[in-house]
């Protein structure tokens, strides 16, 4: 099994309408700084940040499956199917880009949300109609137990289908607390601590690997294998993001 930490200075970073808009990217183009360019159909991982009011004009998409996933604040979307959409604190929205759209985005000062890209088969994405879902908040399945709070984003009851294979997870943990999440052969989990400090990544008979706020991991293991969270200091709250390790459909290769 590996387990592999990356920090803020191994991933990509990018801001957007003279700065008023800045993202931090675990996964992304290496050209803005991102080590990690893709894992499986996990093709684009980007976290936000509106300082300021602000906002990215029209801009096409094809083929992907791409989800916004909102943390704080409130972002219109609209796009050329003829949406508008906002998308706040716990949302979803999904755009299956299909045969090809264009959206935009405006956002108000302190928004914080996730873009995340996923792969589907191309050669058959491409030849589908291109469609806008918005899931909110209380449609999620949601559980509390021992300190450990789950949101099911993709998985068990989410209503959110998708072509590419993924689940995702927002959890946040009690100091003391331990969340156990179990990663079959051929599968890759990401994780991005997006608040607290000072946590580790235990498997029986491993010694535990440290991680900080915004610390990017990637565990990856040839074995089925239980992998334990748990924060030492402050509540955690940590985004999860689990994919096939390869896939059996040729990926787009992106220019490095």
């Amino acid at each position: 099994m590996n387990i592999q930490i990356l920090g803020p200075e191994f991933q990509g970073k990018e801001s957007f309408d003279g700065g008023n808009i800045y993202a931090q990217k675990p996964i992304g183009f290496s050209g803005q700084g991102a080590v990690t360019v893709r894992l499986g159909p996990l093709f684009y991982w980007a976290w936000g940040h509106a300082e300021s009011a602000g906002g990215i004009g029209f801009h096409p998409h094809q083929g992907f499956e791409i989800l916004s996933y909102g943390i704080r604040g409130k972002g219109l979307h609209r796009d050329t199917l003829g949406t508008e959409s906002y998308l706040e604190a716990g949302d979803i929205q999904l755009m299956q880009a299909g045969s090809g759209l264009q959206h935009a985005e405006s956002v108000e000062a302190g928004f914080e949300s996730f873009q995340i890209w996923l792969e589907p088969y191309l050669n058959d994405a491409v030849r589908r109609k291109p469609t806008y879902s918005l899931f909110k908040h209380e449609q999620f399945p949601q559980s509390r137990q021992d300190g450990v709070s789950i949101k099911t984003i993709l998985g068990e009851g989410s209503p959110v289908q998708l072509i590419a294979d993924a689940r995702m997870f927002d959890v946040e943990i009690e100091p003391e607390a331990s969340f156990t999440h179990r990663v079959m052969p051929n599968r890759t989990l990401a994780a991005l601590a997006i608040r607290g400090d000072g946590g580790s990544f235990m498997s029986f008979g491993q010694e535990p690997v440290v991680f900080e706020h915004k610390d990017f991991a990637i565990v990856q293991s040839e074995q089925e294998v239980e992998i334990s969270i748990r924060p030492e200091r402050e509540k955690l709250r940590i985004f999860l993001i689990e994919v096939p390790t390869e896939v059996e459909y040729p990926l787009y290769k992106k220019a490095r």
